[in-house]
């Protein structure tokens, strides 16, 4: 048998406005800009996705089903700029095909830094869940798919009884993605993105020079069932811009994914589970052991898309050192301002490797450069640290 696990990734952050060392408001956040990427990315991807998913349920009679992490901030920017799109994922919540994770409310790397913040940040991200939608997850999922064996330890000491990580070849070996695994020592499961199909989807879906274009539904299903008798479960993890915003409408893949659950189902062996519904179906057929930090991004599968320069290294070390700061303090408003500047995208915009014509990181890039994301940032950091303890204590560093 072959399940397919389809998770998709949601989130928005906060981006913030120009700011200059001259600045002393504390208005951080780009409202306009915010508003206007929300309610564009709805109206691409989460409205006409979200009714496609719907749809294949009721097609499907329940036979198809998907999961999704949604961020504390997108959930935030949907409330206050597209409630149609918070309306659309209550559909789906009733259907009872949906399943929603557990994942640090900011999408932040606290989980490097501070454990009490990270802590934290989980809960109010599976409270917030539990309001919008009345459910609550048994598996998390770590920011960027970050990884090892102690965020498998904070997971289960957590109660969570299954864990996503990236399926990386260099701790995997000769062994397949689509089995269930364990950490050492530990009861929690570990299921590993296949990352060859979900990135045939994610980035080769509308390549013309990729060997494969175009890509059926049919010619899917059949890289699919050739995973029967050799492996479980394909988890196909990716963000769901891919749906309409990577991945346009007019490239097909809408209608791609309108005809692949029939074409998976049409083999008798195959089904479609949610990542719970993985964990509790399959035991483990050995350990995913990695001490070394690992994640979804880039070939390398690290934290160097966030941690890969000294711009990176300090201004992240610098937010962290007004933790204790920030919540003497008191004031919801700077707590929550600083909680917003923990958003892993900030560092990601500082990001100097590949920083090229046509690279992923330019892409997504909102800044001339990954030098001007970082002065524009640690300006408004320092203002942070204004409120907090009275002194401009933030460092520039490099």
């Amino acid at each position: 048998m072959a399940s397919v696990c389809f998770y998709f990734q949601v989130h928005q952050p906060y981006r913030l406005r120009r700011y200059s060392v001259f600045d002393t408001t504390d208005a951080y956040f780009d409202d306009e800009k915010n508003a206007e990427i929300c309610r564009k990315v709805a109206g691409k991807c989460y409205l006409p996705a979200n009714q496609r998913i719907l749809e294949l349920i009721k097609r499907h009679e329940g036979r198809f089903c998907v999961a999704y992490s949604l961020t504390g901030v997108v959930l935030d920017q949907l409330e206050a700029f597209s409630p149609e799109v918070i309306e659309s994922f209550q559909r789906l919540a009733e259907t009872g095909c949906a399943e929603f994770l557990a994942e640090t409310y900011y999408h932040s790397l606290s989980f490097l830094y501070s454990r009490e913040e990270f802590v934290a940040q989980v809960e109010m991200q599976q409270e917030k869940i539990g309001r919008l939608f009345g459910k609550q997850s048994t598996t998390f999922r770590n920011t960027e798919l970050i990884y090892n064996n102690d965020v498998a330890q904070a997971a289960h000491e957590m109660g969570y009884r299954a864990v996503l990580a990236e399926g990386a070849d260099h701790i995997l070996g000769y062994r397949s993605p689509n089995f269930v695994y364990c950490p050492p020592k530990l009861p929690i499961k570990v299921l590993l993105k296949n990352f060859r199909l979900s990135d045939d989807i994610a980035f080769r879906f509308s390549n013309r020079s990729w060997p494969e274009w175009p890509l059926k539904a049919d010619k899917f299903a059949g890289w699919v069932n050739q995973v029967n008798g050799n492996g479980y479960t394909v988890n196909l993890f990716m963000d769901y811009e891919t749906l309409g915003e990577h991945q346009w409408e007019d490239t097909g893949i809408f209608d791609f994914l309108d005809h692949l659950p029939g074409e998976i189902l049409k083999h008798a062996d195959n089904d479609f589970k949610m990542p719970s519904n993985v964990a509790a179906s399959y035991e483990p057929v050995g350990e995913f052991d990695t001490e070394h930090l690992i994640s979804w991004a880039d070939t390398e599968r690290d934290l160097s898309a966030w941690l890969g320069n000294e711009m990176q290294s300090n201004a992240l070390q610098e937010v962290y050192n007004l933790e204790s700061a920030v919540k003497a303090k008191g004031d919801e408003a700077l707590l929550s301002d600083w909680r917003r500047l923990q958003t892993s995208d900030h560092f990601y915009y500082m990001c100097t490797k590949y920083f090229a014509d046509g690279d992923v990181h330019k892409y997504f890039n909102p800044y001339e450069s990954p030098y001007d994301s970082y002065i524009n940032f640690m300006n408004v950091l320092d203002n942070v640290a204004v409120r907090a303890k009275g002194t401009a204590a933030a460092s520039r560093g490099a």
